[in-house]
């Protein structure tokens, strides 16, 4: 199987020899090439009844890592199954026209935090009016940027518990038939808010954008537990897996992903530095939250939401439980004690490839953000 770190350490170099390094892919590919190798150090394992020992490398836990998402997806995703509330969710998902993608990939870090604003806001906004819940809701959002086939697309989800309080808390509000908000006044709220924080932050937009179609989804989803699972995924996971690599030759990289208009795999060849260039585009800036809440489900009310738990009777599945992990010999699958841990390696894993940013350092290069 073709992993990334591997098409990485064969193309690399000929990727910065085109593109800009920007500081944040020079973390991910530092933490992807690290991964699970001396570089990061490790843990050794004594196995009492096989009386074998054996060494296991840390993750680095980078977002963008193909290779270590799964534990802390699951993770994540138990602890938002403890909040869940007994009644209706929805997912409210948040797009931007494409005329804007140009404009977010070269402001993200900015852009992004508009978005989030500008959705949140009009979400609540609405949400507090009569003629729907009239009171305030809760909602967790998550940024993604890709679409199946890697190209630059960001959308927000939201998780929505159709539930809010008004009178100062003092009454509790139930969606009803599977309803939130009417689409088209969100819509209008929504695009108005996000050309206004653009336009404050003297980023110029192009003004056909407010006769385009904004997309605004909202979907009933049941318990919510299934949408969680789905959110989960792209948390905790990069733009593509090393399982949908299928072949690396002749600097041409051969993947399988899912049409979006089919619903289908199909494969797809790209040369090695497209595929690095779309790859690396899905890095998000250096500290930035890619996962947000809000109103009722926010940090600082988790007493009210405790509070709702115990009116409503909440109760945990079974099935959402986390279940307890050890780690086993790889030999026999008895339990081992832990009896060692190494430090990582000060130098970093790129080093071996320094000589190349070296010189290519002072030749010109096309900036990173291209089409």
């Amino acid at each position: 199987m073709i992993s990334v770190d591997e098409i990485l350490r064969e193309y690399f170099p000929g990727y910065i020899q085109k593109f800009n390094l920007l500081p944040s892919h020079y973390r991910t590919i530092t933490d992807i090439l690290s991964c699970r190798t001396k570089n990061l150090g490790g843990q050794t394992w004594y196995c009492e009844d096989c009386e074998k020992t054996h060494y296991s490398y840390h993750s680095c836990k980078n977002r963008m890592c193909p290779k270590c998402q799964n534990n802390q997806a699951t993770v994540w995703l138990n602890k938002q199954y403890k909040k869940l509330l007994p009644v209706d969710y929805f997912m409210v998902t948040f797009t931007i026209p494409s005329e804007l993608r140009d404009l977010f990939r070269n402001n993200q870090k900015e852009c992004y935090n508009l978005f989030f604003k500008a959705s949140s806001e009009s979400l609540h906004q609405l949400a507090l009016d009569k003629r729907f819940l009239g009171g305030e809701i809760g909602m967790l959002g998550v940024l993604q940027t890709w679409a199946s086939n890697l190209i630059y697309h960001p959308h927000i989800h939201y998780i929505v518990p159709g539930i809010a309080l008004a009178n100062k808390n003092n009454t509790i509000k139930f969606t009803k038939n599977k309803f939130l908000v009417h689409q088209k006044p969100l819509v209008r709220l929504y695009r108005g808010k996000l050309c206004a924080g653009l336009k404050e932050s003297n980023i110029q937009f192009p003004s056909i954008i407010w006769s385009k179609n904004w997309v605004v989804d909202i979907q009933a989803v049941g318990n919510g537990k299934s949408s969680l699972k789905y959110l989960s995924k792209y948390i905790y996971r990069t733009a593509i897996s090393n399982s949908n690599i299928l072949r690396s030759e002749k600097g041409q990289i051969t993947l399988r992903i899912k049409d979006n208009q089919t619903k289908n795999n199909k494969i797809i060849t790209l040369p090695a530095i497209e595929f690095l260039r779309r790859f690396l585009q899905h890095t998000l800036p250096k500290g930035f939250q890619k996962v947000r809440s809000y109103g009722l489900l926010h940090p600082k009310r988790k007493p009210i939401l405790y509070l709702l738990q115990l009116v409503l009777k909440a109760k945990i599945p079974e099935e959402c439980l986390p279940k307890k992990q050890s780690f086993k010999c790889p030999t026999c699958g008895s339990k081992m004690a832990l009896i060692g841990t190494t430090n990582r390696l000060r130098a970093p894993p790129l080093i071996e490839l320094m000589p190349h940013i070296t010189k290519l350092l002072s030749s010109g290069r096309q900036s990173f953000i291209t089409r």
